[in-house]
């Protein structure tokens, strides 16, 4: 095993992740298969729920690493296409022992990758090493597990109807972008009351109409047209394995993951005063002050679907969120990251309310930040690059919160520095009072870049853009 190709780097903070053909081969899926099934099997589990996305490689991939698990001595429950809350909602519906969700996220179409989870927990950091030391070793369990095949598509689409509770008919635009999430929203919007228009509805893993990541405002500019061209009261949109969304309201501006996470932490204040909510660092401050103001406890916690989902089962949070569009609703819910359950979450409020959701959201505080901005960088300099920043700033004893990168509090405001887990970038993004305050965290930031040697026309052309929350 160990002369396989299988390059460590894959395997990242809170996933794996590679390029099909080239970090990521069918050799490396059957032994991150293998491995798997062995570490399940350790923790004393003999069946694995298997999922994937709509990508063209998933197919191959999924039968790769189906065939390790089996190896291993592992039943697989195999599910089929889904996207990866479902694979979530699998794990429990069936009692398997583990979950395994084959997916390249929000990445472009020749990426792929692994979603795994033990006991309900999502496996990060040194779990996922021990994937590559169990394979670096050849020290597999042995067996012969065999495959069921199951349906859980219907059940999960009606678990999340089940929160459904619409005051009036609404008028939806929604945007599954060709991925994973598409049988799903045609599911919902077949039960759900008023008018539903849906774009990119068919399973496509070239993903033909734009990039299957929301949080970019360029790839949710179809789903905005539709909104105004429809005059409909909002617009919703997945990413490529539908755990993250974005939204439009009726004006055709977006809302922001901090911006939807006050509207839902005021809904579920009001019933559970005292609850405790997370966002991740890159969350708008108002958020945090917002939350506290409701009687609410916030955190402040690192970015990661499987670091937050953690630190929810430590602390009771009822919600968490994270700029990036990951939900997790533990209120009437399971607590991990679902897209499709939080625009339910979503609909009910603006259904709810005698305003529009544009006015809802012209309610919120008024900062003035920037989206999450990414530096395009190197594997092996990101790292590096934060490490140097974060030394020289505290050298010079500025006000630096280190829990994921750097979170700089200055009298302007904030900026923040840290490096992805998913994407060879930088992530960073500014807050302030107003524009002469941005401007001069934006320089702040774009000099601490260039001083760890980050080029000019990189720092300027990523720093170039900025938004008004309001």
């Amino acid at each position: 095993m160990a002369k396989q190709k299988f390059d460590p780097g894959i395997l990242r903070e809170y996933d794996i992740r590679g390029i099909v053909g080239k970090t990521l081969h069918l050799d490396t899926a059957h032994a991150l298969g293998q491995a798997f099934g062995t570490l399940v099997r350790r923790n004393g589990g003999r069946s694995v729920a298997l999922c994937r996305d709509g990508r063209l490689s998933s197919p191959q991939i999924s039968r790769a690493f189906s065939k390790g698990l089996r190896q291993a001595g592992m039943d697989v429950q195999a599910v089929g296409l889904g996207p990866t809350p479902m694979l979530y909602f699998a794990e429990r519906h069936l009692q398997a022992d583990a979950g395994a969700m084959i997916t390249g996220s929000h990445n472009p179409p020749d990426y792929n990758g692994f979603k795994l989870t033990i006991g309900g927990k999502t496996i990060y950091g040194d779990e996922i090493q021990k994937l590559g030391a169990i394979i670096r070793d050849g020290n597999f369990s042995s067996g012969a597990g065999k495959v069921l095949r199951r349906s859980v598509a219907g059940g999960y689409a009606m678990r999340i109807l089940q929160d459904a509770d619409l005051a009036r008919p609404l008028s939806v635009a929604w945007d599954p972008g060709n991925g994973a999430a598409c049988p799903i929203v045609e599911r919902l919007t077949r039960r759900l009351p008023g008018r539903h228009v849906v774009l990119n509805g068919e399973v496509d893993g070239t993903f033909p109409n734009h990039h299957p990541d929301p949080t970019l405002p360029e790839t949710l500019e179809q789903l905005r047209r539709a909104v105004l061209s429809e005059k409909l009261d909002l617009g919703i949109a997945f990413d490529g394995d539908g755990d993250r969304l974005g939204v439009i309201d009726n004006k055709g501006r977006v809302l922001w993951g901090d911006q939807l996470m006050m509207l839902w932490s005021e809904e579920i204040l009001r019933r559970q005063p005292g609850a405790t909510i997370i966002a991740d660092v890159k969350t708008s401050q108002t958020l945090f002050d917002a939350v506290e103001r409701l009687g609410g406890k916030p955190i402040m916690w690192r970015t990661g679907h499987s670091l937050i989902k953690a630190k929810m089962r430590e602390t009771g949070a009822q919600l968490a969120g994270e700029m990036s569009g990951h939900i997790f609703f533990a209120d009437r819910y399971f607590g991990f990251d679902d897209a499709l359950y939080a625009a339910i979450r979503l609909l009910n409020i603006v259904a709810r309310s005698p305003r529009s959701l544009a006015d809802l959201r012209d309610r919120l505080p008024e900062t003035v930040n920037t989206p999450e901005l990414r530096i395009e960088c190197s594997e092996e300099d990101k790292f590096p690059i934060v490490a140097s920043v974060k030394s020289r700033l505290q050298a010079a004893g500025a006000a630096v919160n280190d829990i994921d990168g750097v979170r700089v509090q200055t009298a302007d405001g904030w900026w923040l520095l840290r490096a992805s887990n998913t994407q060879n970038v930088l992530v960073a993004r500014c807050e302030a009072n107003d524009q002469a305050g941005l401007a001069r965290l934006k320089n702040a930031l774009g000099e601490q870049l260039s001083a760890s040697g980050v080029e000019a026309d990189v720092i300027s052309s990523a720093l170039g853009e900025e938004r008004t929350a309001a």
